[in-house]
């Protein structure tokens, strides 16, 4: 991992959770004050740690973010608002800083008040574990974990013209409750290198967009979805211009779909990830509008689970998105295998196609149009038995 300079990490058990030996609290201190930025869910019964945060960025002069999971904080009225407000107090305090300098976030079952007794506990525990070593960085990472089945951690380096060497990492956690309609579940991803204030909320926003709005497991906004980037400067502090920002763009964007990707391979109960070429639409709307239908549609997930070339489905959800389009140039292939051209059923071995669904647990599906040059790529799941088992389990 190339971890950014000026960062310390920690990951404790508190208490939240019932099992000891799953962390569930979680701290990130920028020893420099940092830029930060946030895009957050749009789901109108969004968590307190959503209330807390979005009004304080875009901004600069942050030092600390805290996390914890097992318990959401969402749809818990005023009490939430005010104990995501004293976790961020207590974190500050803790490490020195002012209350106005950190972040939240929560993730977990909603609808249930944090145990602030453990909460407080926790942090204090977790300053006492803070180090800027890649232990603690995952750690870090498994304390925001729910029913992730690993962290999911991701970094990258680069040289800018001036001879310095920035590093980009960031973590993320999400397995379920995915159909994100900003950023997704939580993420944090951060940097030694300096942006503005309004650079830094563009970038994320702009990558947020072609990253974690690109993932679908089920379509279910969750109400604490957050995606927040940190910058410090702490090995240049002047702001990226030209080419280095070009360059820093695109490698901040790698890492955020790295993230991103890892989400849905990681979904609960999931046996197939999908991903989902749509191409020759009339704008890149469009384009995300079908490829979101077909990501979200039971019917398609269930076929693919099944390994059943069903392709059918595939183009019926194309046709019910609400976009109008050519049914005469639509052509469809499933794994490499063309089954639908100009709108016209092609001859193929089903056999074939089902084995290669079968026999793997990546599914390419390609689908395209011809009314345009405008093209998307989104990431999806399967739908299995096991997912519903997971979830008709998950609270009690």
């Amino acid at each position: 991992m190339f971890l950014p300079k000026g960062y310390r990490f920690a990951g404790v058990y508190s208490g939240v959770k019932a099992d000891p030996e799953k962390l569930d609290l979680s701290l990130l201190v920028s020893d420099h004050p940092a830029v930060a930025a946030g895009v957050y869910t749009t789901n109108r019964m969004c968590g307190a740690t959503v209330h807390v945060d979005r009004p304080r960025t875009p901004g600069s002069d942050f030092r600390v973010v805290v996390m914890n999971s097992g318990c959401a904080n969402d749809c818990t009225g005023d009490r939430g608002i005010r104990d995501a407000e004293e976790m961020i107090r207590t974190a500050a305090a803790t490490i020195g800083a002012r209350p106005e300098q950190g972040l939240v976030m929560s993730t977990g079952v909603i609808g249930e008040f944090l145990q602030m007794d453990k909460i407080r506990t926790g942090i204090v525990k977790a300053n006492e574990w803070l180090a800027g070593d890649e232990a603690a960085f995952e750690q870090a990472a498994r304390g925001m974990m729910t029913t992730d089945t690993h962290p999911k951690m991701s970094s990258r380096q680069l040289t800018l013209a001036n001879g310095k060497v920035v590093s980009i990492a960031g973590m993320c956690k999400g397995a379920a409750m995915i159909g994100p309609n900003m950023a997704t579940m939580l993420a944090l991803v951060f940097t030694d290198a300096m942006l503005e204030v309004k650079q830094a909320q563009t970038l994320l926003k702009a990558t947020v967009d072609e990253t974690f709005n690109c993932i679908i497991v089920e379509g279910h906004t969750s109400p604490s979805d957050t995606v927040l980037l940190l910058a410090n400067g702490a090995s240049c502090p002047e702001p990226l211009t030209g080419t280095d920002y070009d360059a820093f763009a695109a490698a901040f964007g790698e890492v955020c779909l790295d993230l991103a990707k890892a989400i849905p391979n990681d979904g609960e109960g999931v046996s197939h990830f999908v991903t989902i070429d749509v191409t020759g639409c009339k704008d890149r709307e469009a384009a995300k509008i079908i490829a979101d239908t077909i990501a979200r549609d039971a019917l398609v997930k269930a076929a693919i689970a099944g390994a059943d070339p069903n392709w059918g489905r595939i183009v019926s959800a194309a046709g019910y998105s609400g976009i109008g389009f050519d049914v005469t140039k639509v052509g469809l292939s499933l794994n490499g295998f063309e089954l639908f051209r100009d709108g016209t059923p092609q001859p193929f071995d089903a056999d074939v196609v089902s084995a290669s669904m079968r026999d793997h647990r990546d599914v390419s599906i390609v689908i395209s149009f011809g009314d345009g040059d405008a093209n998307i790529r989104y990431w999806t799941t399967d739908l299995t038995e096991e997912y519903v088992r997971l979830n008709a389990d998950y609270h009690t």
